[in-house]
C-alpha cells in the first residue's frame, strides 16, 4: 500500500508499506473529475496545476491537523497502468477504507457559502446541496461510506459539515441504508438482496465497476475482467457470493457461542463473583498485558470449574473485540471440546469452530478457506486429509496482514479424543511464531498435554490446585447464592447457614461436587436436609457411586428403565434428543413414544444427566468416565455389545415404520420438484432393511446416480421410470418391485445387471461434439452445438458451470494439466480460455479464418495449440475427414465404422471415440511412414 506524506518543500511524496507495517493514515473519498493528479504525475513531479491536486492538498492538510503523518488518495496512490496492481487494489479497497483512522469525504458539488445579503432569492444553505450531491449516486462511494469507522463530510471550501453519526438520519433517508449498518453493524447481518439494493441506483463510469465496487461489501475476492460487461460481472459476483455462503455453511460444524450458552445453562448459569478472581491473578494479567506472553494453560482436576472460568474470561474479553465492538481491531475465537459429543470431540472440529468465528467477525478471511474449498467442496472439511488442510488454512489466517491481534481459547483439551497431539503441536507452533496471537487453553492435569505444550518463558501455567484459596472462595460464593435459592429452606436462615457450612467443608474447592449436591437438595424437605448432607461422601467418585446406588434402589421397574437410558446415552456418539432416547433405549412403548415419560425417566437418573433444548447431556465428562470405568458391570451387565446391538435393532425398527412410498404424498408421478413443500414434521429418510448392507448401498448409489436427472425433475419417477428401466436383478428394483404403479401393465425388457454406463448427463440442447475429464477425474467438460461449454461433477452428474460466449458450435474442449482452466474451440473461429472454478472467461484467442476443430494444452499448461480448417496450425497426429494424418500427410484411411466423433492425441498415440460407444487406440512408430515394396 502506498501512502502520501508532506515533504519539507510543501510537495508530496509516496512511500510504500507492507501490510504488517502500515502506519495510521487518513483516506480520501471523492467524486472523480476530469483533471485528477495521477500516480505518474507524482512520480514525475508534475500535475500540481491540475484541479484534482487541490483535493490531495486538502486531504494532506486535514490529516496533518488530525495528527496523522500519512494519507491515501486513490487517484495517485495506485499505478493503474499495472493490471496486477489495479486488481489487487480493487480487492483491497474495502479493507483500506475500513482500516483508515479517518475518512474525509470531499464534496465538490456542495458549497458552504451563503448568498450575498442583497440577493432576493432564498439564503443558500449546504443541506439541500448535500442531499443532491452526486457522491451519493456513485458506485464506489458505497463502500467508502460503510467501511470506515469515522467518516467526515467536507464542502468544496474544505469546511467540515459533520460526520456519518451526526448526519446519519439524512444519509439513511438518501441511501435507504439502515442506521445500524451506518453505525458499523456487521454487513453479514443484512441479506444479500438488501445489500444489493443499496447499490441499485448507483452508477459507475465503467459498467463492470458496478459489480466490482461491491466486493468488500460481500467479503469476496474477484479478478476484474474489464470488457466482460456488467451482466457477466454480476453473474460472477453472485456466483462468488453463493460459493462463499456455501463454504461457510459447510465449514460450520457448530457455533461455539451456542455451545457456551448451553454449557452455562446446563451448569446453572454463570456467576461473575465465582470467576472474578482469575481476572486479578498475576498470571492472567501478565498473559493479557505482556506482549511476550502468548499462552496461558489453566489446569485442574475434574469439577474444579475450569469451563466456567473460561466462560467468564470470554465474557470479559468479548467487549474489547469484534465479537461485541465492531470498531475493535482484535478478534476473539473460542471452542469448547466435549468428549460426550462426537461433533466437537476432535481436533478437526476445533479448527472448524475457531475458523468459523474468525470469519464471522472478519468475512474477508473466507478467502483463505476458499483457496482450497473451491477445488474440494465440502469434502475438504470431512475427508482423511481434513486436519492437514484446515491446519494450513488456520495458519494462513493467523498470518493475514489485515489482522492486528487475536485471542484464541480452547476449553477441555483433555476431551479432544482425536488428533489431540497434532492440535497441541499446532497451538505451540502458532504461539511461538506469531506475536499477534494469544492463546488460553484449559485441561485436566495430564502430563502428556504439558509435555506437548512445551511451556517456556512466553508461556505459563495456572494451576487451580496451587490456587486453592481463591478457588475455595469462588466455590463459597457459588454455594452462598445457590443455597439462598433452595426453595424448601428459603425461610430458614439458620438452616441455610448450617447447610452452607457443611457444603463448604465437604466440597474441598470442587464446583461440580457442590453443584451436584445442591441439585439433589432442591427436592429435599427441610427436616431431611442435614441428614442427606451427612450421607454425602466428600469426593466426586464416591458421590457418583452414591448417586448410582440411589438409582438402583428406586421402586419397581424404575432402576431398569434408568439403566437402559444411562447405557444408551453413554454409548451414543452425540447428545440424544429425548425422543431418540426413547426410541433407542429399549424402553416399553408406552414410555418410549411419550415425550414427558422419557423426561421423567431421565430425571430419575440421579443427576448424571441434564436436559437442554430437549437433548440429554452428561452433567460432566467425569460422570460418563465413572459409568464406563468404575460402574461398567452395573450399567452394562450383559456387556456394551448387547446395548449396541439393541440400539441398532431399535434404529432399524423406527426407520422401517417411518419409510413408505411417496412419503410426501405427491401422488402424481410427474409432480415437479420445484413445487414440493415438505410436510411438517418432515419425515426422516432412512435405509431399507437389507442383509448385505454394503451391496445394497452400492446398488442404491448406482440407482440414484443413473436416474438423477429424472428424479430431480419429478421425484415420484423414482417409482416409475427409475424402477421400470433399472436392471431386473438390481437390489433396489427387487426390493421395491411392488411399488411400480399398477397402471404399467407390461414392462420393457431390460438387462439383468447394471452395465458399464454409470450415468447420462443431460442439459445440452444440441449435439455434444467433445468431452474431456479433468486431470483428477472429478469433473467432465463438454462442448456442444448449442454453443455452450458445460462442466459436470463426475461423481454425481451435477451441472457445475455453463460457460457461455461462443456464437457457434463448440467443436473441442480440454482441461489444463492442473485442472484450473478449460480451453474451447468453436465454429465461430475463436479459441476461448475459461476459469474452471468460477466460469469466468479469461481470454478470447482470435486469428483462425475457419472453424476451430481441436484444442489442447501443452504438458506444462503454459501454451495452447489449436487446429482449424484454415490449416494454420495443426496437431502432429489427428483425424482429418476420413484419414488419420500426420501434419498434412494422409497416413491411414478409416472405414465408416471407425470414423470418430471425437479424438485425442498424445505424442504418436491416437485415441478415437465412436458413436457406438467404443474407443480405439492406435500407436504409430516414429519416423517416416512409407510403403516399401520388396
Amino acid at each position: 500500500m502506498r501512502l502520501l506524506q508532506y515533504n519539507s518543500d510543501g510537495n508530496f511524496s509516496l512511500t510504500e508499506f507492507f501490510d504488517n507495517a502500515i502506519p495510521e493514515y487518513a483516506i480520501l473519498s471523492h467524486r472523480w473529475g476530469t483533471e485528477e493528479a495521477t500516480f505518474e504525475d507524482l512520480q514525475k513531479g508534475i500535475g500540481t496545476k491540475k484541479v484534482g491536486y487541490k483535493k490531495i492538498r486538502f486531504c494532506g492538510e486535514q490529516a496533518k491537523g488530525d495528527g496523522l503523518k500519512y494519507f491515501w488518495v486513490d487517484t495517485c496512490c495506485i499505478d493503474k497502468s499495472s493490471s496486477t496492481e489495479l486488481a489487487e487494489a480493487l480487492n483491497s479497497m474495502f479493507r483500506w477504507y475500513r482500516d483508515a483512522a479517518r475518512c474525509y469525504v470531499y464534496l465538490s458539488d456542495v458549497s458552504a457559502l451563503k448568498r450575498k445579503a442583497d440577493d432576493r432569492s432564498t439564503e443558500y444553505t449546504w443541506e439541500s446541496a448535500f442531499r443532491a450531491s452526486e457522491w451519493f449516486t456513485r458506485g464506489w462511494t458505497l463502500q467508502e461510506l460503510l467501511a470506515p469507522r469515522a467518516v467526515e463530510f467536507f464542502s468544496q471550501q474544505g469546511r467540515r459539515l459533520g460526520d456519518k453519526e451526526i448526519l446519519g438520519r439524512q444519509i439513511q433517508e438518501l441511501t435507504g441504508i439502515p442506521i445500524s449498518a451506518l453505525e458499523g453493524a456487521p454487513l453479514s447481518q443484512f441479506s444479500i438482496d438488501e445489500r444489493l439494493s443499496w447499490a441499485e441506483n448507483r452508477q459507475t463510469t465503467r459498467p463492470e465497476d458496478k459489480a466490482y465496487s461491491l466486493l468488500g461489501i460481500f467479503g469476496i475476492h474477484l479478478l476484474p475482467i474489464y470488457g466482460e460487461g456488467k451482466q457477466h460481472a454480476f453473474r460472477r459476483l453472485k456466483k462468488e457470493i453463493q460459493n462463499s455462503r456455501s463454504c461457510i455453511q459447510d465449514l460450520r460444524i457448530t457455533d461455539p457461542r451456542e455451545d457456551k450458552k448451553r454449557i452455562e445453562d446446563t451448569k446453572g448459569g454463570l456467576l461473575r463473583d465465582s470467576y472474578r478472581w482469575i481476572l486479578e491473578h498475576p498470571d492472567f494479567q501478565q498473559w493479557r498485558d505482556d506482549k511476550r506472553s502468548r499462552l496461558l494453560w489453566i489446569k485442574g482436576d475434574p469439577g474444579k470449574g475450569k469451563t466456567m472460568l473460561i466462560c467468564g474470561i470470554i465474557d470479559e474479553l468479548s467487549p474489547l473485540t469484534k465479537l461485541r465492538d465492531k470498531e475493535a481491531t482484535t478478534l476473539l475465537s473460542y471452542f469448547f471440546c466435549q468428549a460426550t459429543d462426537s461433533r466437537i470431540n476432535n481436533a478437526t472440529a476445533v479448527l472448524r469452530g475457531l475458523i468459523y468465528l474468525l470469519i464471522d467477525q472478519q468475512p474477508l478471511l473466507v478467502s483463505h478457506v476458499r483457496e482450497k474449498y473451491d477445488d474440494a467442496g465440502k469434502v475438504l472439511f470431512e475427508d482423511a486429509n481434513a486436519w492437514v488442510a484446515l491446519s494450513e488454512i488456520f495458519v494462513s489466517i493467523l498470518q493475514d496482514p489485515s489482522l492486528k491481534s487475536i485471542y484464541l481459547i480452547i476449553d477441555a483439551l483433555d476431551e479432544c479424543e482425536i488428533n489431540l497431539y497434532q492440535l497441541l503441536d499446532l497451538i505451540n507452533r502458532t504461539a511461538s511464531i506469531s506475536p499477534r496471537v494469544k492463546w488460553i487453553v484449559s485441561s485436566r492435569n495430564q502430563p502428556d498435554i504439558e509435555s506437548r505444550l512445551r511451556l517456556d518463558d512466553t508461556q505459563m501455567r495456572l494451576s487451580l490446585e496451587l490456587n486453592e484459596e481463591r478457588v475455595s472462595r469462588a466455590v463459597e460464593l457459588f454455594v452462598n447464592l445457590k443455597v439462598s435459592r433452595l426453595p424448601l429452606i428459603a425461610d430458614d436462615s439458620a438452616l441455610q447457614e448450617t447447610v452452607r457450612g457443611q457444603i463448604y467443608a465437604k466440597a474441598s474447592g470442587t464446583f461440580l461436587w457442590a453443584a451436584l449436591v445442591l441439585k439433589e437438595l432442591e427436592s429435599v424437605e427441610s427436616w431431611d436436609v442435614l441428614d442427606v448432607l451427612q450421607d454425602m461422601p466428600p469426593d466426586l467418585e464416591p458421590l457418583y457411586d452414591r448417586m448410582l446406588r440411589q438409582v438402583e434402589q428406586l421402586q419397581r421397574k424404575d432402576p431398569e428403565f434408568c439403566r437402559l437410558v444411562l447405557s444408551t446415552i453413554t454409548l451414543a456418539y452425540r447428545p440424544l434428543h429425548l425422543l431418540e432416547v426413547g426410541a433407542l433405549s429399549d424402553l416399553p412403548e408406552k414410555i418410549s413414544t411419550n415425550f414427558d415419560s422419557v423426561m421423567k425417566v431421565i430425571n430419575k437418573c440421579g443427576s448424571f444427566l441434564a436436559v437442554r433444548a430437549n437433548r440429554a447431556y452428561f452433567i460432566h465428562q467425569s460422570a460418563k468416565d465413572f459409568l464406563l470405568e468404575k460402574a461398567l458391570d452395573r450399567v452394562f451387565p450383559s456387556g456394551k455389545a448387547k446395548v449396541n446391538y439393541t440400539m441398532f435393532l431399535r434404529s432399524r425398527e423406527v426407520m422401517s415404520r417411518t419409510l413408505r412410498c411417496d412419503m410426501y404424498g405427491l401422488f402424481a408421478p410427474g409432480f415437479p420438484i420445484g413445487e414440493v413443500e415438505p410436510p411438517v414434521p418432515d419425515p426422516l429418510a432412512a435405509a431399507d432393511e437389507c442383509h448385505d448392507l454394503h451391496a445394497f448401498i452400492h446398488d442404491a448409489r448406482r440407482f440414484v446416480v443413473y436416474n438423477r436427472s429424472v428424479i430431480e425433475q419429478a421425484p415420484l419417477q423414482s417409482y416409475c421410470s427409475a424402477l421400470v428401466f433399472s436392471p431386473e436383478k438390481s437390489l433396489i428394483r427387487v426390493a421395491f418391485e411392488k411399488c411400480i404403479p399398477h397402471w404399467i401393465l407390461q414392462k420393457p425388457k431390460v438387462p439383468a445387471y447394471w452395465n458399464a454406463l454409470l450415468q447420462t448427463l443431460e442439459g445440452h440442447s444440441g449435439s455434444v461434439r467433445s468431452v474431456a475429464f479433468s486431470p483428477d477425474g472429478k469433473q467432465v467438460v463438454s462442448g456442444s452445438d448449442d454453443n455452450t461449454v458445460r462442466l459436470w461433477d463426475a461423481a454425481t452428474g451435477a451441472l457445475l458451470q455453463t460457460l457461455e460466449g461462443h456464437s457457434d458450435w463448440v467443436r473441442s474442449v480440454a482441461f489444463s494439466p492442473d485442472g484450473k482452466q478449460v480451453v474451447s474451440g468453436s465454429d465461430d473461429k475463436t479459441v476461448r480460455l475459461w476459469d474452471a472454478a468460477t466460469g469466468a472467461l479469461l481470454q478470447t484467442l482470435e486469428g483462425h479464418s475457419r472453424s476451430v476443430n481441436s484444442v489442447a494444452f501443452s504438458p506444462d499448461g503454459k501454451q495452447i495449440v489449436s487446429g482449424s480448417g484454415d490449416e494454420t496450425l495443426l496437431p502432429t497426429l489427428r483425424v482429418s475427414s476420413q484419414w488419420i494424418t500426420d501434419g498434412t500427410a494422409n497416413l491411414l484411411w478409416l472405414p465408416s465404422e471407425y470414423r470418430p466423433t471425437c479424438e485425442a492425441a498424445w505424442d504418436k498415440t491416437l485415441v478415437l471415440g465412436h458413436s457406438s460407444g467404443n474407443i480405439s487406440f492406435l500407436q504409430l512408430k516414429q519416423g517416416p511412414k512409407l510403403i516399401i515394396m520388396n
